[in-house]
């Protein structure tokens, strides 16, 4: 794990870069996420800075304590969406999470008027259960909508057929940008990213080199250069 001083010098870089959104840490995990997010959200000039938390209220608090001096920031709350989590991370029942979607979402949206949300473990999620979620985190003020393939398990066509179906099926879902957040267990994080966009999806959620847990996340810099090398297939543009 990176020092103090190491997040604080590569939000830097990223800020110039033009990362849009950093998501410096989970402030309610420990002291050192907590200062990590409070210090980053000091000294960027570009990008905004992010907090994550969980569906619980004094993590939606910490979140809020670690931002607060920023001018503008955001608000990243999750909840497990697929039966397996329900059943065996949450011990909750669909209708449970349902609420606590429309209690944390809500109660998040007090502090900023930017709040994503999260199905964590989307891609084993059920997809009515998904649109049905999706639609009541947007009406409760969620701005971004994040479908994480939580435990790397998705590919990419069955990747961007979710977004499809999200684009499709939810009523609502102009009021937001869908996002993706893919994991590299079968080497396929950064080509269900751009599946997910080649579908709608408007912002990757990503990092440098593709660092993260297990097999990491989807890489920042392959996912860049694939879209300037490939912009005939890919249209589009990142800031950076």
């Amino acid at each position: 794990s990176m020092s103090l001083e190491e997040k604080i010098q590569i939000s830097r870089v990223f800020d110039e870069l033009g990362v849009d959104i950093i998501e410096a840490g989970f402030p309610i995990a420990s002291p050192g996420d907590f200062e990590a997010v409070t210090e980053v959200s000091k000294i960027l000039k570009k990008s905004i800075p992010c907090g994550l938390s969980r569906h619980i209220k004094k993590d939606i608090d910490a979140c809020h304590e670690a931002l607060k001096s920023a001018k503008r920031f955001r608000i990243h709350t999750f909840i497990s969406t697929s039966p397996l989590h329900m059943k065996h991370k949450l011990n909750k029942s669909p209708e449970e999470v349902v609420e606590a979607i429309k209690e944390h979402v809500t109660y998040a949206r007090k502090f900023t008027d930017d709040v994503e949300w999260s199905c964590e473990d989307g891609t084993r999620t059920d997809m009515d259960f998904m649109c049905k979620t999706v639609e009541l985190a947007i009406k409760c003020g969620a701005k971004t909508i994040n479908i994480p393939d939580t435990v790397g398990y998705s590919v990419p066509s069955e990747f961007k057929k979710i977004i499809e179906t999200l684009i499709n099926k939810v009523p609502n879902i102009d009021k937001a940008i869908l996002s993706t957040h893919c994991h590299n267990d079968l080497g396929l994080a950064v080509a269900n990213s751009l599946a997910g966009v080649s579908a709608g999806a408007r912002q990757i959620e990503c990092t440098i080199n593709g660092i993260g847990e297990r097999a990491g996340n989807a890489a920042l810099e392959e996912i860049v250069m694939a879209m300037k090398t490939r912009n005939d297939l890919m249209p589009f543009k990142t800031e950076i």
